[in-house]
Protein backbone atom coordinates (compact mmCIF):
# COMPACT_ATOMS: atom_id res chain seq x y z
CA UNK A 1 0.00 0.00 0.00
CA UNK A 2 1.02 3.83 -0.64
CA UNK A 3 3.20 5.30 2.21
CA UNK A 4 0.95 8.31 2.73
CA UNK A 5 2.91 10.87 4.88
CA UNK A 6 -0.07 13.33 4.62
CA UNK A 7 -1.95 10.81 6.85
CA UNK A 8 0.32 11.56 9.83
CA UNK A 9 -1.38 13.28 12.24
CA UNK A 10 -0.80 17.15 13.57
CA UNK A 11 1.24 18.15 16.16
CA UNK A 12 -0.94 17.98 19.64
CA UNK A 13 -1.95 21.43 20.47
CA UNK A 14 -0.32 23.04 23.54
CA UNK A 15 -1.49 24.33 26.89
CA UNK A 16 -1.80 28.14 27.15
CA UNK A 17 0.65 28.62 30.06
CA UNK A 18 -0.86 30.19 33.51
CA UNK A 19 -0.86 33.82 33.27
CA UNK A 20 0.62 35.14 36.07
CA UNK A 21 -1.07 38.80 36.33
CA UNK A 22 -4.55 37.04 36.53
CA UNK A 23 -4.03 35.18 39.35
CA UNK A 24 -2.54 37.66 41.14
CA UNK A 25 -5.56 39.72 40.10
CA UNK A 26 -7.68 36.65 41.79
CA UNK A 27 -6.08 36.66 45.08
CA UNK A 28 -6.58 40.20 45.88
CA UNK A 29 -10.49 39.61 44.74
CA UNK A 30 -10.69 36.64 47.08
CA UNK A 31 -9.44 38.36 50.38
CA UNK A 32 -12.05 41.19 49.36
CA UNK A 33 -14.87 38.49 49.05
CA UNK A 34 -14.04 37.14 52.25
CA UNK A 35 -13.35 40.11 54.07
CA UNK A 36 -16.76 41.22 53.53
CA UNK A 37 -18.47 38.33 53.96
CA UNK A 38 -16.95 37.93 57.65
CA UNK A 39 -17.72 41.93 57.97
CA UNK A 40 -21.69 40.85 57.72
CA UNK A 41 -20.92 37.99 59.75
CA UNK A 42 -22.51 37.16 63.30
CA UNK A 43 -21.25 39.22 66.04
CA UNK A 44 -19.07 36.75 68.01
CA UNK A 45 -16.68 36.40 65.17
CA UNK A 46 -15.73 40.10 64.93
CA UNK A 47 -15.49 39.85 68.76
CA UNK A 48 -12.79 37.42 68.16
CA UNK A 49 -10.23 39.15 65.99
CA UNK A 50 -7.66 36.99 66.01
CA UNK A 51 -9.92 34.61 64.25
CA UNK A 52 -11.53 36.43 62.87
CA UNK A 53 -8.82 37.96 60.52
CA UNK A 54 -7.12 34.22 60.39
CA UNK A 55 -9.83 32.96 58.92
CA UNK A 56 -10.99 36.09 56.36
CA UNK A 57 -7.34 36.49 55.03
CA UNK A 58 -6.13 32.47 55.48
CA UNK A 59 -9.07 30.89 54.06
CA UNK A 60 -8.83 32.71 50.96
CA UNK A 61 -5.36 32.52 50.23
CA UNK A 62 -5.40 28.77 50.91
CA UNK A 63 -8.04 28.64 48.52
CA UNK A 64 -5.74 30.56 45.83
CA UNK A 65 -2.83 28.38 46.76
CA UNK A 66 -4.72 25.22 46.06
CA UNK A 67 -6.46 26.63 42.74
CA UNK A 68 -3.19 27.87 41.72
CA UNK A 69 -1.29 24.28 42.07
CA UNK A 70 -3.89 22.49 40.80
CA UNK A 71 -3.78 25.07 37.68
CA UNK A 72 -0.15 24.44 37.68
CA UNK A 73 -0.87 20.33 37.65
CA UNK A 74 -3.43 20.50 35.05
CA UNK A 75 -0.93 22.45 32.63
CA UNK A 76 2.05 20.12 33.37
CA UNK A 77 -0.36 17.20 32.81
CA UNK A 78 -1.74 18.63 29.76
CA UNK A 79 1.92 19.01 28.89
CA UNK A 80 3.00 15.24 29.22
CA UNK A 81 0.55 14.01 26.88
CA UNK A 82 1.03 16.68 24.40
CA UNK A 83 4.50 15.31 24.44
CA UNK A 84 3.36 11.79 24.33
CA UNK A 85 1.49 12.26 21.25
CA UNK A 86 4.27 14.34 19.44
CA UNK A 87 6.50 11.62 20.39
CA UNK A 88 4.36 9.03 19.27
CA UNK A 89 3.82 10.79 16.18
CA UNK A 90 7.24 11.21 15.58
CA UNK A 91 7.94 7.57 16.02
CA UNK A 92 5.09 6.90 13.41
CA UNK A 93 6.42 9.30 10.70
CA UNK A 94 10.50 8.06 11.85
CA UNK A 95 9.01 4.51 10.66
CA UNK A 96 6.92 5.66 7.60
CA UNK A 97 10.07 7.44 5.82
CA UNK A 98 12.04 4.34 6.51
CA UNK A 99 9.31 1.99 5.06
CA UNK A 100 8.70 4.89 1.97
CA UNK A 101 12.46 5.08 1.44
CA UNK A 102 13.27 1.31 1.26
CA UNK A 103 15.25 0.57 -1.92
CA UNK A 104 15.83 -2.13 -4.47
CA UNK A 105 19.07 -3.78 -5.76
CA UNK A 106 18.70 -4.09 -9.64
CA UNK A 107 21.38 -7.02 -10.12
CA UNK A 108 20.58 -7.60 -14.01
CA UNK A 109 18.84 -6.50 -16.91
CA UNK A 110 17.53 -7.34 -19.81
CA UNK A 111 15.99 -5.00 -22.75
CA UNK A 112 14.88 -5.80 -26.61
CA UNK A 113 13.29 -3.62 -28.83
CA UNK A 114 13.13 -2.59 -31.96
CA UNK A 115 16.24 -0.65 -31.65
CA UNK A 116 17.98 -4.15 -30.93
CA UNK A 117 19.96 -5.52 -33.91
CA UNK A 118 19.76 -9.47 -32.97
CA UNK A 119 23.20 -10.60 -31.56
CA UNK A 120 23.87 -6.87 -31.24
CA UNK A 121 25.35 -4.86 -28.09
CA UNK A 122 23.07 -3.33 -26.08
CA UNK A 123 25.33 -0.12 -25.84
CA UNK A 124 24.03 0.32 -29.38
CA UNK A 125 20.13 0.21 -28.25
CA UNK A 126 20.48 2.62 -25.66
CA UNK A 127 22.41 5.16 -27.98
CA UNK A 128 19.59 5.05 -29.93
CA UNK A 129 17.06 5.31 -27.63
CA UNK A 130 19.17 8.78 -26.22
CA UNK A 131 20.06 10.33 -29.25
CA UNK A 132 16.06 9.87 -30.12
CA UNK A 133 16.48 7.68 -33.14
CA UNK A 134 12.72 6.70 -33.41
CA UNK A 135 11.56 3.01 -34.64
CA UNK A 136 8.20 3.88 -34.64
CA UNK A 137 7.41 3.52 -38.78
CA UNK A 138 4.09 2.15 -40.99
CA UNK A 139 5.04 -1.68 -41.42
CA UNK A 140 2.33 -4.45 -41.74
CA UNK A 141 2.04 -6.21 -38.67
CA UNK A 142 1.50 -9.62 -40.65
CA UNK A 143 2.51 -10.25 -44.04
CA UNK A 144 0.44 -8.58 -46.27
CA UNK A 145 -1.60 -6.84 -43.97
CA UNK A 146 -2.46 -2.83 -43.96
CA UNK A 147 0.87 -0.77 -42.77
CA UNK A 148 0.29 0.46 -39.50
CA UNK A 149 2.87 2.75 -37.49
CA UNK A 150 4.25 0.59 -34.92
CA UNK A 151 7.82 -0.51 -33.63
CA UNK A 152 8.11 -4.42 -33.84
CA UNK A 153 11.07 -6.53 -32.28
CA UNK A 154 13.81 -7.05 -35.31
CA UNK A 155 14.31 -10.63 -36.80
CA UNK A 156 15.35 -12.15 -39.94
CA UNK A 157 12.79 -12.28 -42.93
CA UNK A 158 11.69 -15.65 -42.50
CA UNK A 159 11.67 -16.03 -38.57
CA UNK A 160 8.36 -16.75 -37.93
CA UNK A 161 6.76 -15.19 -34.60
CA UNK A 162 6.96 -18.02 -32.65
CA UNK A 163 10.49 -18.85 -33.00
CA UNK A 164 11.40 -14.86 -33.01
CA UNK A 165 9.41 -14.49 -29.37
CA UNK A 166 11.75 -18.17 -28.31
CA UNK A 167 14.62 -16.41 -29.33
CA UNK A 168 14.75 -12.98 -27.61
CA UNK A 169 12.56 -14.50 -24.58
CA UNK A 170 15.34 -17.09 -24.61
CA UNK A 171 17.97 -14.21 -24.39
CA UNK A 172 16.41 -12.41 -21.77
CA UNK A 173 16.34 -15.31 -19.18
CA UNK A 174 19.93 -16.14 -20.51
CA UNK A 175 20.96 -12.94 -19.59
CA UNK A 176 19.40 -12.82 -16.02
CA UNK A 177 20.43 -16.38 -15.14
CA UNK A 178 23.87 -15.42 -15.71
CA UNK A 179 24.15 -13.62 -12.02
CA UNK A 180 21.72 -16.28 -10.47
CA UNK A 181 24.42 -19.18 -11.32
CA UNK A 182 26.72 -17.30 -7.91
CA UNK A 183 23.56 -18.30 -5.95
CA UNK A 184 22.66 -21.48 -4.14
CA UNK A 185 19.62 -23.50 -5.98
CA UNK A 186 17.44 -22.95 -3.04
CA UNK A 187 17.92 -19.33 -3.13
CA UNK A 188 13.56 -18.31 -3.32
CA UNK A 189 12.73 -16.61 -6.59
CA UNK A 190 9.84 -14.13 -6.96
CA UNK A 191 8.29 -14.20 -10.37
CA UNK A 192 6.41 -11.11 -12.12
CA UNK A 193 5.50 -12.30 -15.32
CA UNK A 194 3.02 -9.68 -17.04
CA UNK A 195 2.80 -10.85 -20.92
CA UNK A 196 0.06 -8.73 -23.47
CA UNK A 197 0.42 -10.63 -26.87
CA UNK A 198 -2.35 -11.35 -29.55
CA UNK A 199 -1.13 -14.92 -29.97
CA UNK A 200 -2.79 -18.14 -28.39
CA UNK A 201 -2.44 -18.74 -24.89
CA UNK A 202 -1.23 -22.42 -25.51
CA UNK A 203 1.31 -20.94 -27.71
CA UNK A 204 2.58 -18.54 -24.86
CA UNK A 205 2.61 -21.20 -22.61
CA UNK A 206 4.54 -23.55 -24.81
CA UNK A 207 6.89 -20.59 -25.90
CA UNK A 208 7.61 -20.38 -22.07
CA UNK A 209 8.39 -23.33 -20.59
CA UNK A 210 10.50 -23.84 -23.50
CA UNK A 211 12.83 -20.61 -22.94
CA UNK A 212 12.79 -21.69 -19.13
CA UNK A 213 14.12 -24.88 -19.92
CA UNK A 214 16.96 -23.76 -22.02
CA UNK A 215 17.67 -21.00 -19.68
CA UNK A 216 19.72 -22.96 -17.14
CA UNK A 217 18.21 -20.94 -13.71
CA UNK A 218 18.05 -23.64 -11.28
CA UNK A 219 15.96 -21.62 -8.77
CA UNK A 220 12.60 -22.33 -8.09
CA UNK A 221 10.21 -19.81 -8.98
CA UNK A 222 7.03 -18.68 -6.54
CA UNK A 223 4.15 -16.45 -8.70
CA UNK A 224 3.60 -12.72 -7.61
CA UNK A 225 0.21 -11.13 -6.87
CA UNK A 226 -0.73 -8.05 -8.43
CA UNK A 227 1.05 -6.27 -11.89
CA UNK A 228 3.15 -3.43 -12.78
CA UNK A 229 4.77 -0.97 -10.26
CA UNK A 230 2.07 -1.92 -7.38
CA UNK A 231 3.04 -5.40 -7.24
CA UNK A 232 7.07 -3.80 -6.77
CA UNK A 233 5.07 -0.86 -4.18
CA UNK A 234 3.45 -4.22 -2.36
CA UNK A 235 7.30 -5.95 -2.47
CA UNK A 236 8.32 -2.92 -0.88
CA UNK A 237 6.02 -3.14 1.86
CA UNK A 238 5.75 -7.01 2.38
CA UNK A 239 8.87 -8.26 1.46
CA UNK A 240 11.71 -6.59 2.25
CA UNK A 241 12.74 -8.87 4.83
CA UNK A 242 12.95 -11.81 2.39
CA UNK A 243 15.56 -13.58 1.26
CA UNK A 244 14.13 -13.68 -2.02
CA UNK A 245 15.12 -12.05 -5.01
CA UNK A 246 12.15 -10.60 -7.50
CA UNK A 247 12.32 -11.79 -11.17
CA UNK A 248 10.67 -9.66 -13.53
CA UNK A 249 9.73 -10.78 -16.80
CA UNK A 250 7.54 -8.67 -19.27
CA UNK A 251 7.08 -8.41 -22.97
CA UNK A 252 4.31 -6.88 -25.36
CA UNK A 253 4.54 -8.98 -28.78
CA UNK A 254 2.24 -9.14 -32.07
CA UNK A 255 -0.48 -7.31 -29.48
CA UNK A 256 -4.25 -7.05 -31.10
CA UNK A 257 -4.35 -3.40 -31.69
CA UNK A 258 -0.69 -2.97 -33.38
CA UNK A 259 -1.29 0.76 -34.44
CA UNK A 260 0.82 3.06 -32.29
CA UNK A 261 2.15 0.01 -30.10
CA UNK A 262 5.83 -0.95 -29.43
CA UNK A 263 6.80 -4.45 -29.51
CA UNK A 264 9.05 -4.81 -26.60
CA UNK A 265 10.76 -7.42 -24.02
CA UNK A 266 12.50 -6.44 -20.28
CA UNK A 267 13.43 -8.97 -17.92
CA UNK A 268 15.33 -7.23 -14.26
CA UNK A 269 16.29 -9.32 -11.51
CA UNK A 270 15.91 -7.12 -8.23
CA UNK A 271 17.07 -7.82 -4.87
CA UNK A 272 16.31 -6.82 -1.31
CA UNK A 273 19.17 -4.49 0.03
CA UNK A 274 18.61 -5.37 3.71
CA UNK A 275 19.40 -9.24 2.88
CA UNK A 276 21.19 -9.97 -0.96
CA UNK A 277 24.82 -8.96 -0.90
CA UNK A 278 26.19 -11.89 -2.76
CA UNK A 279 25.81 -10.09 -6.29
CA UNK A 280 26.98 -6.81 -6.95
CA UNK A 281 24.57 -4.13 -7.60
CA UNK A 282 23.86 -2.21 -11.10
CA UNK A 283 21.31 0.70 -9.83
CA UNK A 284 18.84 1.32 -7.06
CA UNK A 285 15.60 1.07 -7.46
CA UNK A 286 13.49 3.15 -5.25
CA UNK A 287 10.16 3.45 -4.39
CA UNK A 288 7.73 4.46 -7.25
CA UNK A 289 4.72 7.17 -6.11
CA UNK A 290 1.36 7.17 -8.12
CA UNK A 291 -0.56 10.15 -8.01
CA UNK A 292 -3.77 9.68 -6.25
CA UNK A 293 -5.92 11.83 -8.90
CA UNK A 294 -5.12 12.40 -12.73
CA UNK A 295 -4.35 16.14 -12.52
CA UNK A 296 -1.30 18.47 -12.72
CA UNK A 297 -1.23 18.88 -8.76
CA UNK A 298 -1.29 15.35 -7.94
CA UNK A 299 1.21 14.22 -10.91
CA UNK A 300 3.52 17.30 -9.27
CA UNK A 301 2.74 15.72 -5.91
CA UNK A 302 3.59 12.25 -7.10
CA UNK A 303 7.28 13.60 -8.25
CA UNK A 304 8.20 15.21 -5.56
CA UNK A 305 7.48 12.54 -3.21
CA UNK A 306 9.28 9.74 -5.42
CA UNK A 307 12.24 12.37 -5.19
CA UNK A 308 12.28 12.73 -1.18
CA UNK A 309 11.84 8.80 -0.89
CA UNK A 310 15.77 8.34 -2.41
CA UNK A 311 16.08 11.67 -0.79
CA UNK A 312 17.54 13.62 -4.18
CA UNK A 313 17.36 17.25 -5.01
CA UNK A 314 15.61 17.89 -8.44
CA UNK A 315 18.94 19.32 -10.56
CA UNK A 316 20.65 15.90 -9.54
CA UNK A 317 18.71 14.33 -11.84
CA UNK A 318 20.30 13.57 -15.62
CA UNK A 319 17.90 12.09 -17.68
CA UNK A 320 13.96 12.15 -17.81
CA UNK A 321 12.38 8.95 -19.37
CA UNK A 322 8.51 9.00 -20.34
CA UNK A 323 6.39 6.07 -21.53
CA UNK A 324 2.75 5.06 -21.85
CA UNK A 325 2.13 8.69 -20.93
CA UNK A 326 -1.73 9.73 -23.19
CA UNK A 327 -1.25 12.61 -25.25
CA UNK A 328 -4.20 13.78 -23.06
CA UNK A 329 -1.58 14.16 -19.76
CA UNK A 330 1.07 15.94 -22.05
CA UNK A 331 0.44 19.18 -20.73
CA UNK A 332 0.63 18.28 -17.07
CA UNK A 333 4.24 15.90 -17.54
CA UNK A 334 5.19 19.33 -19.17
CA UNK A 335 3.75 21.52 -16.03
CA UNK A 336 5.18 19.14 -13.19
CA UNK A 337 8.92 18.88 -15.15
CA UNK A 338 9.14 22.69 -15.17
CA UNK A 339 7.68 22.93 -11.48
CA UNK A 340 9.99 20.22 -10.16
CA UNK A 341 12.11 21.13 -12.26
CA UNK A 342 13.20 18.20 -14.50
CA UNK A 343 15.19 17.78 -17.77
CA UNK A 344 12.48 18.73 -20.40
CA UNK A 345 14.16 18.61 -23.69
CA UNK A 346 16.00 16.18 -25.94
CA UNK A 347 18.59 18.16 -25.32
CA UNK A 348 18.87 18.65 -21.95
CA UNK A 349 18.38 14.46 -21.45
CA UNK A 350 14.88 13.60 -21.51
CA UNK A 351 13.85 10.71 -23.82
CA UNK A 352 9.97 9.88 -24.92
CA UNK A 353 9.74 5.96 -25.01
CA UNK A 354 6.51 6.64 -26.64
CA UNK A 355 7.72 8.42 -29.51
CA UNK A 356 10.58 6.57 -30.13
CA UNK A 357 8.82 3.43 -29.79
CA UNK A 358 4.68 3.45 -29.58
CA UNK A 359 3.02 2.26 -26.60
CA UNK A 360 4.47 -0.79 -24.62
CA UNK A 361 1.66 -2.12 -22.69
CA UNK A 362 2.20 -4.11 -20.02
CA UNK A 363 6.30 -3.93 -20.04
CA UNK A 364 5.75 0.09 -20.09
CA UNK A 365 7.22 0.89 -16.42
CA UNK A 366 10.04 -1.77 -16.69
CA UNK A 367 11.27 -0.88 -20.02
CA UNK A 368 11.95 2.91 -19.12
CA UNK A 369 13.89 1.20 -15.44
CA UNK A 370 15.96 -0.85 -17.96
CA UNK A 371 16.34 1.56 -20.03
CA UNK A 372 17.52 4.13 -17.35
CA UNK A 373 19.61 1.25 -15.74
CA UNK A 374 21.54 0.65 -18.87
CA UNK A 375 22.26 4.25 -18.66
CA UNK A 376 23.70 4.23 -15.06
CA UNK A 377 25.73 1.09 -15.86
CA UNK A 378 27.77 3.50 -18.53
CA UNK A 379 28.44 6.21 -15.85
CA UNK A 380 25.34 8.54 -16.14
CA UNK A 381 23.41 10.03 -13.17
CA UNK A 382 20.15 9.66 -12.00
CA UNK A 383 17.37 8.74 -13.52
CA UNK A 384 13.62 9.76 -13.61
CA UNK A 385 10.53 8.18 -14.89
CA UNK A 386 6.96 9.25 -15.61
CA UNK A 387 5.22 5.93 -16.59
CA UNK A 388 1.76 4.85 -17.44
CA UNK A 389 0.34 1.63 -17.73
CA UNK A 390 -1.78 -0.72 -20.70
CA UNK A 391 -4.73 1.49 -19.72
CA UNK A 392 -5.24 4.63 -20.64
CA UNK A 393 -7.06 5.80 -17.36
CA UNK A 394 -4.32 4.25 -15.22
CA UNK A 395 -2.50 6.82 -13.11
CA UNK A 396 0.65 8.38 -12.97
CA UNK A 397 3.23 6.87 -11.34
CA UNK A 398 6.94 8.69 -11.01
CA UNK A 399 9.98 6.35 -10.55
CA UNK A 400 13.39 7.47 -9.69
CA UNK A 401 16.74 4.80 -10.04
CA UNK A 402 20.21 6.60 -9.18
CA UNK A 403 23.28 4.93 -9.57
CA UNK A 404 24.46 2.29 -6.40
CA UNK A 405 26.55 4.74 -3.39
CA UNK A 406 30.03 4.40 -3.52
CA UNK A 407 31.58 2.91 0.07
CA UNK A 408 33.52 6.15 -0.02
CA UNK A 409 30.53 8.27 0.72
Amino acid sequence: MPVRLDQVPALAPRPARPRGWLWLGVLPLLLLLAGTAFLFGTQAWRQQPVSFWGLALGLPLLVWCLLGFARVLLYFGQQQVADGWDKAREEDLINKVRRGRRVQQVLAVSLHTALQEPGGWPAAQRDALLSGTSALVAQPSVPGGAALRQSRLSGDTDEGPEHLLLRVLTQVLADLAQPLTQLPDDTPLGLLLEVESGLAQNLLQRVWRQAWSESGIRQSTVPVEGGGLKALDQWLDHRIGDQALLLVVAFQFMPQQPEGTAEAMVGLLLGNRLTQSTLPSIACLHRPEQERQPTADALLHAARQSLDWVPLDAPSIKQTWRVAVDAQRDADVSSVMAAVPLPAKYSEGVCNLDTLLGHPGKASPWLAIAAATQSIQCGAGPQFIFSGGSCVDTGLWSTVVTPVPSLSK
